[in-house]
């Protein structure tokens, strides 16, 4: 028997109308149910759609007249089904309530520091969070690792630099006292003493402005096309006195008609500060050796310090260049009069101003233990890096 239009019609807007109703009653439902659990949301989303169509079916079928043997088989079968889609949205519902729980204790033992692992388990969605929080907890355990080494620096280097300040301190105040009491068999000597030790806090003042200028980014260069030897000479000029009385003779080799493109008083700075650490840690009489030559792999102009000291182990040689560091943490900064205190303070910073100030140029640093000795390399743009 066809359908007629009218019958039709009827079909579709009580179908319509029951699911209507059904859904603004599961959609209210959900909002009302809006902090529970997420088990009872998926049930209520998954069980709206069968109770649609129970309502619809058990309408129309009252409105078409069916028999009652033929409404109640239609009835248990809309039943078995809607009984059957609510098990299967219980069963998601509590899978999905496994993995959030998953989740949830992963972002708690991040939180607590720990370093978890990728659960593949689980729908595709959550999958992928567990595999963020993952990589999130490893690259957080790297940072408070980072914190922490910079921490424990920041402790050392403060007491190295307590350290270094204290000792012409306390020199000062006891040369001072000696000098007041008027019992000082040689003033002059003492004046000339308390210059020197003047001097070493001097230095180490500006050696700490000059590092919190490079670590604030407020090193302002100048450069210009130098002429290498010339500042070879100005930087060997300057520490003469310290290496005669040491005994030490610098030498260079390769330096004359290569130029480079850099703040003349930075770089001049920078040859003092090598050369000073190779006066410093160098046996007595013995060379230090400037040299130089072009890169012709990059271009750049490579000039090296080498000394005939011990080295620095190889597990050491990453860490030279870092704020504090030191070849031996119980070093004491030299006595006043001594080479050591000419060039940069022992406060382990000399090595840092260095590499800061030639990676502001462009440039790198890189030590190396060779053969009977140690060297300091430079690599420096040998023309203007941004014409």
């Amino acid at each position: 028997m066809m359908l007629h239009a009218w019958d039709i019609a009827q079909i579709v807007a009580i179908a319509a109308g029951c699911t209507v109703l059904v859904t603004a009653a599961c959609i209210g439902l959900i909002r009302y149910n809006a902090h529970g659990s997420i088990t009872s949301q998926i049930w209520l989303m998954a069980i709206a759609s069968p109770l649609s169509v129970v309502a619809s079916v058990t309408v129309i079928a009252v409105q078409m007249y069916v028999s009652q043997h033929d409404f109640q088989v239609l009835l248990w079968v809309l039943g078995v089904s809607a009984a059957m889609s609510a098990l299967a949205a219980t069963v998601v519902g509590r899978t999905a309530r496994s993995s959030m729980m998953t989740l949830r204790d992963s972002v708690r033992r991040i939180g607590d520091g720990d370093v978890i692992g990728t659960d593949g388990a689980g729908w595709k969605e959550f999958a992928e969070v567990s595999a963020q929080l993952s990589d999130t907890s490893r690259r957080l355990a790297a940072a408070r690792k980072e914190i922490e080494e910079l921490d424990a620096s920041r402790r050392q280097f403060f007491a190295w630099i307590s350290h270094d300040l204290r000792t012409p301190l306390t020199g000062l105040q006891a040369m001072a006292e000696v000098l007041e009491d008027g019992v000082a068999g040689d003033p002059g000597d003492y004046i000339r003493r308390i210059r020197l030790q003047v001097g070493t806090m001097t230095r180490l003042v500006d050696d700490l402005f000059e590092l919190s200028r490079l670590t604030e980014g407020g090193l302002r260069l100048r450069c210009e096309p130098l002429e290498l030897v010339d500042v070879v000479s100005d930087a060997v000029s300057d520490v003469r006195v310290a290496a005669a009385e040491r005994g030490m003779r610098i030498t260079h080799s390769g330096v004359a008609g290569i130029t480079v493109w850099a703040d003349p008083h930075e770089l001049t700075r920078v040859v003092v500060n090598l050369l000073t650490n190779s006066i410093k840690y160098a046996p007595g009489g013995t060379e230090i050796l400037i040299s130089a030559h072009a890169d012709d792999g990059t271009g750049r102009t490579v000039v090296s310090v080498t000394d005939q000291g011990p080295g620095v182990p190889d597990a050491d040689l990453p860490n030279i260049f870092e704020v504090g560091w030191r070849a031996d943490a119980a070093r004491t900064p030299s006595t006043a009069g001594q080479a050591p205190e000419i060039g940069s303070s022992s406060a382990g910073l000399g090595l840092a101003i260095v590499r800061g100030i030639v990676e502001a140029h462009g440039g790198d640093v890189r030590a190396e233990n060779v053969t009977g000795g140690f060297r300091l390399d430079l690599s420096l743009p040998a023309g203007n890096p941004s014409p």
